[in-house]
């Protein structure tokens, strides 16, 4: 008689298994961050772009100012921000020659494209935007195929420091979005058809090959000689 209870036991405790299972799923589901959608096109107001004229790098007396224009889920603005930037930060930036501007410029062809800029704008806000800025682009290939990239973003953000609920609110309000359409906006009247492309001395450079060595030949040339 006692194998029956016992059968009865080991079924009692699968179901209870299944349903501690079940409110799991249904707490993880409730609690985990959802996905994030920064809207295109939304009207500029005064207060997006108020005392905000890019992120800037470098010192304010520096010679030259050169504003780069670029959308984070671009391969070729990852090559540059990884391959060619680091050189241009010390040899240019850190030297007190050039000021960096960087102006995001989301092309429709790239799904991420808003949601990365939001994301480091959000950095930003805790003093982390060079630092989030560059692990966007260093993990491009883990999340530019992504079909919902925010939880990258997010893990990111974490590795960084930054305070996650803060980080939460942040991207859920989309509240920098007029600022990422005024930059886009600012880019497209100036004739930015591409990313990267860079302003340097009044002039576009939209050349994807761009190289540390070429622009810093640019920002010479811009330097007055001193005299003999």
């Amino acid at each position: 008689m006692a194998a029956p209870a016992s059968g009865m036991n080991r079924f009692y405790l699968l179901l209870g298994a299944i349903a501690l299972a079940g409110i799991a799923a249904l707490v993880y589901q409730v609690k985990r961050p959802k996905g994030v959608s920064i809207p295109a096109n939304v009207t500029v107001l005064t207060a997006d772009t108020a005392g905000f004229r890019g992120y800037l790098l470098g010192s304010d007396s520096a010679k030259v100012e050169i504003s780069e224009y670029a959308d984070y889920q671009c391969p070729f603005c990852a090559d540059f921000a990884t391959v060619q930037f680091p050189a241009i930060r010390q040899q240019l930036i850190q030297t007190g020659l050039v000021r960096w501007r960087f102006r995001d410029f989301p092309l429709n062809m790239h799904p991420h494209s808003r949601v990365a800029a939001h994301a480091v704008a959000c950095a930003d806000e805790q003093g982390k935007f060079w630092e989030m800025h560059t692990a966007i682009f260093d993990h491009q290939s883990e999340w530019s195929q992504q079909r919902d990239a925010s939880g990258k973003f997010r893990g990111y953000a974490q590795q960084l420091g930054l305070d996650p609920a803060k980080y939460d609110a942040c991207m859920s309000s989309a509240k920098y979005a007029g600022r990422i359409q005024a930059s886009l906006d600012e880019g497209t009247r100036l004739g930015v058809n591409g990313t990267p492309t860079f302003l340097i001395g009044g002039r576009l450079y939209s050349d994807r090959a761009s190289t540390s060595d070429s622009i810093r030949a640019l920002v010479m040339n811009l330097i007055p000689k001193a005299p003999q």
